[in-house]
């Protein structure tokens, strides 16, 4: 349809009134008002073109129905709970009995009074020893130490350097001369050879102070390197300490080391070179049932014996150099 001069002179005075009251900015032209105001124009040909209105359309899943005026959710990661405890304060690793006291006490510290807890991290003589994890070699050990070093995972000379306190050629083997050169300086690790060629020993890790006491520990193990005992690729065969920690040592001043009445008794003095061992009732037997260190044979002659100790600074607190006739450990 065409319209008159006259009213398309009335149009053209209504849009430029428009134009007169619309500030046009980058932001209104991008605005829905503004791009329809613009749309009312005339085309080349004379006529008005008809505003164009904008379909929408919203498609609705009935997961939206139960999210309606909700915020969408952030990501979020649980925190470990060694990274809670360090963020809080407090461990969530509990058991049900443990948070059940919690409702009542508050959840647990991770330091309580200042004080750290108890683990097998800071406390792995509390526990038995490993059998399946070796310890790492140490800077400053010599070939003989390098041999022991596997055999102290989780102990407390894991990481210390060592030092020969004793050797029986060196030394004489005599139990007061042994005595004098272990008591009082900590846990130690004992090294033999036999004649036949058998190099075993054990750890001691209350070490001796001469009192005449037995000394428990549930870490004590005996050990044979190397041999058919051994498994693919360990360094060593260990046995356990057995029926809890009791007589682990016999801390004898008139005899060498003696681990348990029976174990792997080496009584020095007038029996000189020999040892003894019977497995089973304080220590593991090896694995085929055999009842001895030493195979076949419960008595051996010994050809070298020695005694290696950690290395401490001057000053510096060394445990176990006391009697412990009440320890429960």
């Amino acid at each position: 349809m065409k319209y008159t001069t006259k009213t398309l002179a009335a149009a053209s005075a209504a849009l430029l009134s428009c134009e007169s009251t619309v500030a046009f900015s980058s932001n209104n032209l991008s605005s829905p008002r503004s791009r329809s105001i613009i749309g009312n124009g005339i085309n080349n040909s004379g006529n008005i073109q008809q505003p164009q209105q904008q379909q929408t359309s919203t498609t609705l899943y009935l997961g939206d129905f139960f999210n309606f005026g909700k915020k969408e959710e952030q990501e979020t990661t649980t925190p470990t709970p060694e990274e809670e405890a360090a963020q809080t304060g407090y461990v969530d690793d509990e058991d049900p009995i443990e948070k059940i006291f919690g409702i009542f006490f508050g959840k647990k510290e991770a330091e309580p009074m200042g004080m750290k807890r108890f683990g097998a991290e800071r406390f792995p003589e509390q526990y038995p020893a490993v059998l399946d994890e070796w310890a790492d070699p140490v800077e400053g050990d010599d070939k003989e130490m390098a041999l022991l070093r596997p055999l102290l995972k989780n102990t407390n000379l894991e990481t210390r350097n060592l030092r020969l306190t004793y050797d029986a050629n060196r030394d004489g083997f005599d139990p007061v001369t042994f005595h004098s050169k272990v008591d009082k300086q900590g846990g130690a690790i004992v090294f033999c050879t036999t004649r036949a060629g058998i190099q075993c020993g054990g750890y001691n890790p209350k070490g001796w102070v001469g009192y005449g006491e037995a000394r428990g520990s549930i870490a004590a193990f005996l050990y044979i390197l190397g041999g058919k005992y051994a498994a693919a690729g360990a360094p060593a065969i260990k046995l356990r300490k057995v029926g809890g920690p009791g007589l682990a040592q016999m801390d004898l001043p008139e005899s060498g080391p003696s681990f348990s009445p029976d174990a792997l008794v080496i009584p020095l003095g007038k029996d000189g070179r020999v040892a003894r061992s019977k497995l089973g009732s304080y220590y593991e037997r090896l694995p085929d049932g055999t009842n001895s260190l030493f195979g076949k044979d419960s008595n051996v002659q010994l050809r070298d014996l020695k005694v290696y100790h950690g290395v401490y600074a001057e000053g510096e607190y060394i445990p176990f150099t006391d009697a412990e006739p009440f320890a429960l450990y």
